[in-house]
């Protein structure tokens, strides 16, 4: 890669990392949210996702130091607070998929300019966030058809994690 390359591979990144730390303080500020409503199971799995975007973030700072850029600490944008359980998982389900959209774009660049690690790490990330979509959107759909019958299965759950959650929601497959 040239050096001009390079710094636009640098860019994209660090804009993915913006992303992912807004992700990280929306999930986590959603996961506090859930819990205090009582609902401890979709909080814990919020929970999870968090910390599969802090991997994400982590991956993508690796990446930038490997390429001789700085790692910035930016979020994308502004955590939404006070979310009506209701909306969180829509609210999710778009970020989830606006970020799969734009990481496809980074990706089409990545392989343009030959840079096959970073189009790598992309593709690993693009392939969680499906799953975290997934997720997203499996729960928008039950609140949609059941609602209260549905919350109601959540109220008393416990939102404890253990000790895997450090390993995130793909790599403890949802928390189960």
């Amino acid at each position: 890669m040239t050096r001009e390359e390079k710094t636009d591979i640098v860019g994209l990144l660090n804009k993915a990392r913006a992303m992912e730390l807004h992700a990280i303080s929306q999930y986590m500020n959603q996961h506090y949210n859930l819990d205090d409503m009582d609902y401890g199971l979709p909080a814990g799995k919020v929970k999870l996702i968090a910390i599969d975007e802090m991997r994400h973030a982590e991956m993508f700072a690796e990446r930038i130091k490997e390429l001789g850029g700085e790692p910035l600490t930016d979020r994308a944008a502004k955590v939404q607070h006070g979310q009506e359980v209701e909306v969180i998982f829509g609210f999710d389900s778009d970020l989830e998929e606006d970020t799969i959209s734009v990481y496809n774009g980074f990706l089409a660049r990545c392989r343009e300019v030959g840079d096959s690690i970073t189009a790598g790490i992309l593709e690993t990330v693009v392939a969680e966030e499906q799953v975290h979509l997934n997720f997203f959107e499996n729960e928008k759909k039950h609140i949609e058809r059941l609602g209260a019958a549905y919350l109601a299965t959540w109220a008393g759950s416990s939102s404890a994690t253990g000790l895997p959650a450090a390993l995130g929601y793909v790599a403890t497959r949802g928390g189960e």
